[in-house]
């Protein structure tokens, strides 16, 4: 049997909360490949937040 978690904030909160945090670690971290690497799991934060958020937008339709 699954165990099923209720989020408490939508997806999107979720995420835009992780890449705030990613970036503020980034920040912290000297340039080089490892900051590099935080900057773009914030950037990948950041569009799955947009898209999903697109996804939910009343304005989307099917394709006819």
């Amino acid at each position: 049997m699954r165990r099923r978690n209720q989020q408490t904030t939508s997806l999107e909160e979720r995420l835009a909360t992780e890449a705030k945090r990613l970036r503020e670690q980034a920040a912290l971290l000297p340039h080089g490949h490892l900051r590099e690497t935080v900057e773009r799991r914030a950037r990948q934060a950041e569009t799955g937040s947009h898209i999903s958020e697109w996804l939910r937008s009343p304005g989307l339709r099917a394709p006819a």
